[in-house]
């Protein structure tokens, strides 16, 4: 008898989903016959107050489904004694309190880096709009009338631009792939020099902003890289410099880029993450150099659909077959387990 079938013949599991994942509606379709979904997320109850009204008993929650728009603490683990596995759909793990779950043997599992090469897509997608102004020239267009001529900003050739990468993972190398096939000069910087790799390394930011026309920031959020991106990075870039952000929102100082945009210390940015999501500064609304995005690069149909496919599976393997899980230490902020329906993520994480 394989999994599917023992899991299909077992009662259902409760399954706390936190923060609304952007794959939930759908895996909750497919998955409705496994799981008595517990939708914290859509409550404002205290979460033992809200399993109450449910009937269900902290004690049965052996498994949480999240995602950053929903903390999950030490003091949410607290109440759920039988807590042993959370499963992450993005790459970035800061809204999970990581120290307590190895204190506790808590399995933490992140699905969001199969999805590197739509962020990088994204990433370069933001990068050419900013440097064309193609949403710009489009409102543009859209606003004249016959009479008028069409009016338009003559734009820097996206060849031979200088590009830095912050954050060389599995989202950065993709997207340093990316500029390559553009003729782009690539260099980087990250926790540490890669081996292998053929782009010049910075240990530096704000050296690499000045040997630079535009940053890419793909690195996860951590004490270490919280406002990484600030005012001297910003300056060291200079009056043309373009700055893409699709890690996370709390990398770059944001009230120090709205206000080196509005005073025209860079020449643009796009974004598809922010600082205090879903909140979005509205002093950006108004600039044309500047490309908003509602932190989508990672949702495409196909990898909203291989996401839905693990997440089962991951869920089943915990649930079923009650592998015998080995942390895989990466470093002091992140660990994934190692079991057979899941792979072993290695080297730095991507973001999200």
């Amino acid at each position: 008898m394989g999994i599917a079938d023992t899991y299909h013949n077992m009662e259902l599991q409760p399954l706390l989903v936190l923060g609304l994942p952007s794959i939930f509606p759908s895996f909750e379709t497919l998955n409705s016959h496994k799981y008595i979904f517990l939708k914290a997320f859509s409550s404002k109850l205290p979460l033992l107050q809200f399993l109450a009204t449910k009937n269900v008993a902290p004690s049965s929650i052996r498994a949480i489904l999240c995602d950053p728009r929903q903390a999950v603490t030490a003091d949410i683990l607290g109440v759920l004694p039988s807590m042993g596995f959370i499963l992450t759909t993005t790459a970035g793990m800061d809204h999970i309190d990581l120290p307590e779950c190895r204190r506790r043997g808590i399995q933490v599992v992140s699905i969001g880096s199969l999805a590197a090469d739509d962020v990088a897509d994204m990433a370069i997608g933001l990068f050419i709009d900013v440097l064309y102004k193609i949403s710009a020239n489009n409102r543009r267009v859209r606003k004249c009338v016959a009479s008028k001529s069409l009016n338009f900003t003559i734009a820097p050739k996206l060849g031979g631009k200088r590009v830095g990468i912050v954050g060389l993972g599995s989202i950065g190398g993709e997207v340093g792939k990316r500029l390559e096939a553009f003729d782009c000069k690539v260099m980087y910087h990250s926790r540490n020099e890669k081996p292998f790799v053929p782009y010049p390394y910075y240990s530096n930011v704000v050296e690499l902003a000045a040997n630079c026309d535009a940053l890419v920031v793909c690195c996860p959020l951590t004490k270490q890289t919280r406002h990484i991106i600030n005012r001297e990075v910003m300056l060291a870039l200079g009056k043309d410099g373009v700055i893409v952000n699709v890690g996370r929102g709390p990398v770059i100082d944001e009230k120090e880029l709205v206000r080196c945009l509005m005073e025209g210390e860079i020449g643009g940015a796009g974004l598809d993450v922010f600082e205090n999501e879903p909140s979005v500064p509205k002093e950006l609304f108004e600039l044309d150099n500047v490309v908003l995005s509602p932190h989508a690069g990672a949702h495409t149909e196909e990898s909203c659909q291989v996401k839905c496919e693990l997440v089962a599976a991951s869920l089943e393997a915990f649930f079923v077959s009650k592998p015998r899980i080995v942390p895989a230490i990466i470093d002091e902020r992140h660990f994934y387990p190692s079991f057979e329906c899941l792979p072993v993520s290695s080297g730095e994480p991507a973001y999200a």
